[in-house]
């Protein structure tokens, strides 16, 4: 009976292993350039994969990240991508780029969280208050003053934001932990949903006069859209 009990406990201890062990598969080639026209794709792994004998150097290659975002918005902050949709050969590779430009006395990367990545950033130019917040229940708030070659990072799904607190622009670098991670800006998501979130939910949810939840979606849902 013993024997029984331990070959019982051996086994579901060895499917628990597996279980937690599990991941996303490696590549299985060299590379894998990722394709939307799939009447060229041979190999699949994460998306359709372009013949690698077709392949090309321009695959690997993504100019202009030293060429600064367009920073004439609200929030005074510009996004340049370098993920799977920019460079191809990301595809399988669970890393990508963004460049962020900021705006002097305010330039302001919203609160936001990627989904899929852990993010670690570097300031380049200018002065940045960055920081993120925990999960419930402690929403704890870790937040930092970086200056140029400092080096901050946001663990994967944390709200985070960056700040720029100086007084001439700021530029900064940060790589992710996957070919899309995947963005989710807070304000835009709650307030610019479309549909709309009933503005009873929002009322109750933040506490808000209704009639100010339904200005505040009106002013996102039209950012949005």
């Amino acid at each position: 009976m013993k024997g029984v009990q331990f070959l019982v406990a051996f086994v579901l201890l060895a499917l628990a292993s597996k279980l937690v062990s599990a991941s996303d598969p490696g590549p299985l080639q060299d590379f894998c350039v990722a394709i939307n026209d799939t009447k060229d794709g041979v190999f699949v792994n994460g998306k359709f994969c372009k013949d690698p004998k077709l392949a090309t150097a321009e695959d690997f290659f993504l100019p202009g990240l030293n060429i600064p975002g367009n920073t004439s918005n609200q929030v005074g902050s510009m996004v340049t991508p370098a993920n799977v949709q920019q460079i191809p050969r990301l595809n399988t590779l669970g890393i990508s780029l963004v460049r962020i430009d900021y705006t002097p006395y305010g330039g302001l990367n919203p609160p936001h969280t990627h989904p899929r990545a852990t993010e670690i950033l570097v300031v380049v130019e200018g002065t940045l208050s960055v920081g993120f917040v925990t999960s419930n229940t402690d929403n704890r708030l870790f937040t930092k003053v970086l200056y140029p070659r400092d080096v901050f990072v946001f663990p994967e799904g944390m709200i985070h934001f960056q700040f720029n607190i100086g007084s001439t622009n700021a530029v900064a670098f940060a790589a992710l932990s996957s070919q899309n991670p995947g963005v989710i800006t807070i304000a835009n998501a709650v307030f610019g949903s479309d549909p709309a979130i009933n503005p009873d939910v929002l009322a109750n949810a933040f506490q808000l006069d209704q009639n100010i939840v339904k200005q505040l979606q009106s002013r996102f849902w039209w950012d949005n859209n």
